[in-house]
Order: C-alpha cells, then structure tokens, then sequence
C-alpha cells in the first residue's frame, strides 16, 4: 500500500506528467483519496485548482464511477467567471469517459454547448464539448438534431483538430 500523500502539497510540488501519475496511482480506486484530490480541485487556490484538474480527469478516465456522487459541483465549477481553461478542458475531458446521470444530462449539454459554441474557447474545450454531446445525443435525439448543423456550420471555418473530430463524430451521428 502506498504511503499517504498530502496531495495538495504533491500537486504544488511539479506540474508533470510524472506528478499527474503519481497522484492517479495513489488514488486508484479509492474513493475517500478521490474525494480528497476534488476538495482539493474545489477550495483552490486558482494555482492549485488548475493543477489537480489534470490528475482529476485522469482518475476518471480509468475509474469512471468515482466522478459520480462529485459530479454537479465540478459541473457548476466549470461556469464560474474566470476558470482557467486547463479547468474546463480536464472537466470536459473527463466527461468523454462517463455515463452522464440523467438529472446531470441537462446541465451538461447546456455546459458543453456553451463552451462548443464559443470561438474564444480553445479547441480541446470545444472538441471535448463536441464529444460529450454526441454522447449525450445518443440519449437524448432530439440532441442530435441541433447537433448536427451546428458542427457543419462550424467545419468550414475550423482547425484541423476540430474537422477531424467533427468527420468523425457527423459520421456517427449520421448513422
């Protein structure tokens, strides 16, 4: 068993991919530990919250569930004014990876059509965003059929990271 860490101490040490890793072995599966790295994430300071946003995400891409009882108060932190990007990217990222609750699917269509629609945002915000939406219109069709005029209406004028996700995901939405 690993040793117990002070994570916000490991998280100001070094901003690594080292660091990011260690922090998500020492978590693993454990809830309380996650728990802990989100308080974190929350209570900041700005520094601090933009550093654990990292590690978060990648805790969620190899144990999903954890994310679930933390959801809504990540979701509401990725709308306050002035959020780091690295925030809403890692939020939003790890959204690809889970099962949206029902009673967050809202909330988190709304976020992620904000943040797909904004030219300001940078494009691993809006290309997650797009993600999460095909996702989640996978659930919900009527989703679908907003979301696909609003990718090729955007295509033309996009990066080549955002016309490649966007092929991909027209595709899928198409089908």
């Amino acid at each position: 068993m690993l040793q117990k860490l002070d994570l916000k101490e490991v998280i100001l040490k070094e901003h690594s991919k080292k660091q990011c890793n260690k922090i998500v072995g020492y978590i693993g599966n454990n809830p309380v530990r996650f728990a802990e790295l989100v308080k974190i994430f929350l209570d900041g300071p700005y520094r601090v919250t933009q550093r654990a946003a990292w590690p978060l995400s990648c805790c969620i891409e190899q144990n999903p569930k954890l994310i679930e009882p933390h959801l809504k108060r990540v979701l509401n932190y990725t709308i306050k004014p002035n959020v780091h990007d690295a925030v809403k990217r890692n939020v939003v990222r790890l959204l690809q990876f889970i099962e949206v609750p029902k009673q967050l699917q809202g909330l988190t269509a709304e976020i992620c059509y904000q943040f797909f629609n904004d030219k300001k945002e940078p494009i691993a915000v809006r290309v997650f965003s797009m993600t999460v939406l095909v996702n989640l219109a996978k659930k919900l069709p009527d989703l679908k059929n907003e979301l696909i005029p609003l990718i090729e209406d955007q295509m033309p004028f996009a990066s080549a990271g955002f016309i490649s996700r966007g092929r991909k995901v027209l595709k899928e939405l198409k089908s």
